[in-house]
C-alpha cells in the first residue's frame, strides 16, 4: 500500500500528516509504528489524520502517539493541521473547527503566518483527567519509588502532570518522566511536564510524552504548564515558553475561559511510502 504524507513540525515537534479525505486510511497499530520509526520509516513524534468531520466542524483530527495509540489532544499538531489543510487547498477559512476526541477546537491563521488555537477549558476534577484522587487540589503527594514528589494535575483534552523545578536543565525527564507517565494514579497514563518559571511572564519547559517520550516541544503540555502556574500564583494571564524546539505564548484568563495558544507551524517534505 502507497501512502502520501507530509512531514511538519511545530517546535521541532515532528508529525506525519496524512490525508484521510482524498485517500483511503485505516492503519494498524503495527503500520503506525513503522511511520513513527525515525529508522525504518519516516520518523515523528505523532501521525496526524485529517478526515471530513462527522459533525457541524469543518474537519475531524485524529492523533496516534508513535507507539500506535490514538489520544485525544495535541496543541502542536493541531496548528500544523491548519496550515495542513491551508497549503492542501481543503479550505480557504483562516479560522476552522475541527472535531478531535476530547471535543471540538477553533485554530486560526494569523496575517504573519503564526496559528492560534482555542484549546479549550482545562479541567481539574480528577475524574475527568482522568487522576485518581479524593478531591481536587492544587498540588497532590505522588508515591514514587524513592520518595513522594510534588505535581498539578489538570486535563488539556488530555491528562498532564506538572511539576515545578529549580533548572530544567537537570531535571531528571527521562527517568523520573518515565516513571510517571505509567503512574497507577494516572489509569490512562500522563504528559509529564517540568516547568521552570524564569519570572511572571516566562517559563522554560521540557515534557516527557505519553506514547512519545521527551519531544523538543508540546503544546498542551504547555498549556498545562501556564495553567498551573497562574493557579500556583506564580505566573501571569499571558506567558512566553521556551522550549528546546522554540517558543510558544499562551495566555488564560482564569475561572471558566479556555486557554488560547500561539505559534509556527512549518511543512518540511512531502512524499510516498510502501507499508
Amino acid at each position: 500500500m502507497k501512502l502520501k504524507f507530509t512531514k511538519m513540525q511545530g517546535l521541532g515537534n515532528d508529525f506525519v500528516v496524512l490525508d484521510g479525505i482524498n485517500q483511503s486510511i485505516n492503519l494498524d497499530p503495527q503500520q503506525i509504528r513503522l511511520l513513527a520509526d525515525r529508522h525504518f520509516g519516516v520518523g515523528c513524534d505523532q501521525i496526524l489524520l485529517v478526515e471530513k468531520a462527522v459533525g457541524q466542524a469543518d474537519f475531524r483530527y485524529r492523533i496516534f502517539n508513535a507507539d500506535g495509540g490514538e489520544v485525544e489532544q495535541c496543541g502542536n499538531g493541531a496548528r500544523c493541521f491548519v496550515r495542513y489543510v491551508h497549503d492542501h487547498g481543503l479550505t480557504e477559512k483562516s479560522e476552522i473547527r475541527i472535531e478531535t476526541l476530547s471535543g471540538v477546537i477553533s485554530p486560526k491563521l494569523e496575517v504573519n503566518g503564526s496559528i492560534t488555537v482555542n484549546m479549550g477549558k482545562p479541567l481539574f476534577e480528577p475524574q475527568a483527567i482522568p487522576f485518581i484522587a479524593e478531591k481536587c487540589a492544587l498540588t497532590y503527594q505522588l508515591e514514587m519509588p524513592d520518595q513522594p514528589v510534588t505535581i498539578s494535575a489538570l486535563s488539556m483534552g488530555n491528562p498532564h502532570a506538572v511539576r515545578v523545578v529549580q533548572d530544567i536543565a537537570c531535571a531528571p525527564v527521562d527517568t523520573e518522566g518515565a516513571l510517571i507517565e505509567m503512574h497507577a494514579r494516572f489509569p490512562k497514563r500522563v504528559n509529564v511536564g517540568y516547568m521552570q518559571v524564569a519570572d511572571r511572564s516566562h517559563i522554560k519547559l521540557r515534557v516527557f510524552e505519553r506514547g512519545a517520550g521527551e519531544t523538543l516541544a508540546c503544546g498542551t503540555g504547555a498549556c498545562a504548564a501556564v495553567v498551573a502556574g497562574i493557579n500556583l500564583g506564580l505566573l501571569d494571564h499571558q506567558v512566553t515558553v521556551s522550549t528546546r524546539g522554540g517558543e510558544l505564548t499562551i495566555s488564560w484568563q482564569e475561572n471558566d475561559e479556555p486557554v488560547w495558544m500561539t505559534g509556527p507551524a512549518v511543512t518540511v517534505f512531502e512524499g510516498e511510502i510502501n507499508l
